[in-house]
């Protein structure tokens, strides 16, 4: 970073702090990962100086002989890799990709049906503070109280008494497998458009650890970091040229001006790498992690949501510990295990200070650690939380010795990328 260093030394020097802290830290927050130097690279390009309004070959500005083989790219590599028929890869992220879901098939005030955030759904599923809960009519299914898992009778009976014009399924705390072809026979049944936000399992679903939305979902949403190990940018997808016509429309012009060509690259990397046999072995071991940390804390007497995990994400209550889920999560994070707090399905605590912590194993994952280090990290996070329900005093001692062994075990497994 010569340029930077002389141009912006203080940048420079928090990039570098940004970047020793990533590697000094066990990384678990489950939508976080590390990026390959390829996919690195491509993001830092002279793409960056390009504007291009439109589509390959359909463009408002000249000079895009170059940016038109980048992007289709990266659209004939998703394609691929997910098994569809369309790919748009324009979206700036996660939530502007979702949004163009809404453009393309409802009109404001249209019925909107998806998992409630308290339980595990994402704010663009028609929660109260999005746009999405304001501008339309939203309805919400959540989880049985005795399971923690979603129960799909309850989801039918709310959709055939409330008839939403969009089902969203999927989610942003879900630890279960999302039972794609149930939420497609209740859209079928009610007429409605059926989303599978597929965020944070992308990476699963390409990979082969979990089952693919496609031939059950009419449209698919993603954002192309988290499990897919892309940069921060998104993906929508579909299998019919009416609903690909629909959501092309709804991302440009209905939403977006130029798309970020750098990220477009950069995606294009992701997907070239998640198309080997080496990312089908990550993905796979990533569940495998995820299964060997979530019986360690079942063992160690935290109450996982739904008992366990079937992808790379868990969820766990931590009011039997007697402590909240917001200052467990930052002594962790001062013993070097990033983690965050998070509400738990019928959480009585304010969602600024829950009772649970959301934790992933990508990242750890993406280092090379496998099941023994998953049991170490579950011993940590024991210990921290333990000696922090004693009180201050005892917990500053603990995190001091776990954050001291922390960083013996990143210096044995490079972050990639860093």
């Amino acid at each position: 970073m010569s340029s930077l260093s002389s141009v912006d030394p203080q940048i420079a020097e928090l990039v570098r702090a940004e970047e020793r802290r990533q590697a000094d830290t066990v990384k678990l927050i489950a939508s976080e990962n590390y990026v390959s130097k390829a996919v690195l690279e491509a993001t830092g390009t002279v793409l960056t100086n390009k504007y291009s309004e439109g589509y390959a070959s359909k463009r408002y500005y000249e000079g895009q002989q170059v940016i038109d083989q980048i992007e289709t790219l990266a659209i004939e590599r998703a394609k691929a890799l997910f098994g569809v028929n369309h790919a748009n890869v324009q979206p700036y992220s996660g939530s502007p990709a979702n949004l163009a879901i809404y453009m393309a098939f409802l009109n404001p005030g249209d019925t909107v049906m998806g998992m409630g955030l308290p339980f595990g759904g994402h704010l663009t599923h028609g929660w109260s503070v999005s746009a999405t809960g304001k501008w339309f009519t939203p309805v919400r299914y959540g989880v049985r109280k005795d399971t923690g898992r979603v129960d799909m009778d309850e989801v039918r009976e709310i959709a055939l008494r409330e008839r939403p014009k969009l089902i969203f399924c999927g989610g942003t705390a879900i630890p279960r497998t999302i039972d794609f072809p149930a939420f497609a026979e209740i859209a079928r049944e009610v007429g409605a458009v059926l989303a599978a936000d597929i965020a944070h399992i992308a990476g699963l679903v390409a990979g082969g650890a979990h089952p693919s939305p496609v031939g059950h979902a009419d449209v698919i949403s993603t954002t192309t970091h988290k499990t897919l190990r892309g940069p921060r940018g998104a993906m929508l997808m579909a299998t019919s040229d009416e609903h690909a016509t629909a959501l092309n429309k709804a991302v440009f012009p209905g939403l977006q001006g130029g798309p970020h060509n750098h990220t477009t690259a950069a995606i294009a990397v992701a997907l070239k790498e998640a198309a080997t046999d080496e990312f089908r072995a990550y993905a796979r071991q990533v569940v495998v992690n995820a299964q060997a940390l979530a019986e360690e804390l079942s063992s160690r007497g935290f109450d996982l949501v739904s008992g366990g995990t079937d992808n790379h994400l868990i969820l766990f209550d931590l009011t039997p510990k007697g402590i909240g889920g917001k200052p467990a999560a930052q002594a962790l994070d001062r013993a070097g295990l990033e983690t965050n707090y998070n509400t738990v399905p019928f959480d009585p605590r304010k969602p600024f200070d829950p009772s649970g912590i959301r934790i992933g194993t990508a990242g750890v994952t993406s280092r090379g650690m496998g099941v023994t280090e998953m049991r170490q990290i579950g011993a940590w996070i024991d210990q921290v939380v333990t000696a922090l329900a004693k009180g201050e005093d005892e917990a500053e001692h603990v995190i001091g010795r776990v954050h001291a062994e922390v960083l013996e075990l990143t210096s044995q497994f490079p972050a990639p990328g860093l």
